[in-house]
Formats: structure tokens, sequence, C-alpha cells
């Protein structure tokens, strides 16, 4: 039985002289999923991450730091610990970080600590604060 195509079958597979083949890595790449909603995955993650609040302190801790930065101003030789709020520079909250180290400088102006190795805390940020 002869059909209109069948003198076709046998003739070897043309091959452009101007365009190279594509690679078999490159036309599978063709049939991958669409991403339609690009960042959409990490935007889920960022909304599901945890952060903490910020803890705002009473009269009677504030005058407690404010007693600690009064003594550190005097000498800054003291090694201090203290656990402060760092906020997130991506979305609302922070969390909360205990370092321990020795004051440098407390700028007045910015209102800050500088410790030795570099580090700046807003005092506004300070939840305790302990001279060792």
């Amino acid at each position: 039985m002869k059909n209109k195509y069948s003198d076709l079958i046998f003739l070897p597979h043309p091959d452009s002289k101007t365009h190279r083949r594509m690679p078999i890595t490159n036309r599978a790449a063709q049939f991958s999923p669409f991403a339609a909603l690009t960042g959409y995955e990490e935007s889920v993650k960022e909304a599901a991450r945890w952060t903490d609040s910020q803890i705002f302190l009473g009269e009677d801790q504030i005058a407690d730091i404010n007693d600690q930065l009064k003594i550190l101003k005097q000498n800054l030789n003291h090694a201090v610990e203290m656990i402060y709020f760092e906020p997130d520079s991506r979305k609302k909250g922070g969390h909360y970080l205990k370092i321990t180290g020795q004051v440098k400088k407390i700028d007045e102006l910015y209102h800050q600590l500088i410790l030795i190795d570099g580090t700046h805390i807003l005092i506004q940020n300070i939840i305790s604060l302990h001279i060792l």
C-alpha cells in the first residue's frame, strides 16, 4: 500500500546551511513551566518570616539604664552586657540581640553607644544594660 508521502520517509533529515541545530538541553527548556508570578515565592517567604515587636520600657527601667550610662560616661573602660532591639530593614518589627563588649564612645548627638568593635546601638533600643 502506497500513500502520497511514502517516498519522503527514507530521505535524510534536512539541515539548514545558515542555522545550527538547537542542542537537546535547550530544546527541553522550552517546555519548562512558565513562572507567571515572578517573585511570588520570595514574597510569601518574607511575609512568613517572624519578627519581634519592640518592648517599651517603664520609667524605672529607663532610670536604671540612665544611671548605668552616667557611670559609663565617667569611665569608658568598662565592659558591658546589654540586650537591645535591632529593627528589621524589610518589615515591621525586628529582633533582640544580647551583646557583650567595651564601650568606646557615648555619642550624645545621635543618642547611641559605640562599641570598640564598631557596633552602633541606639540608646532608645536598649532594654537591659549591665556594667561588668
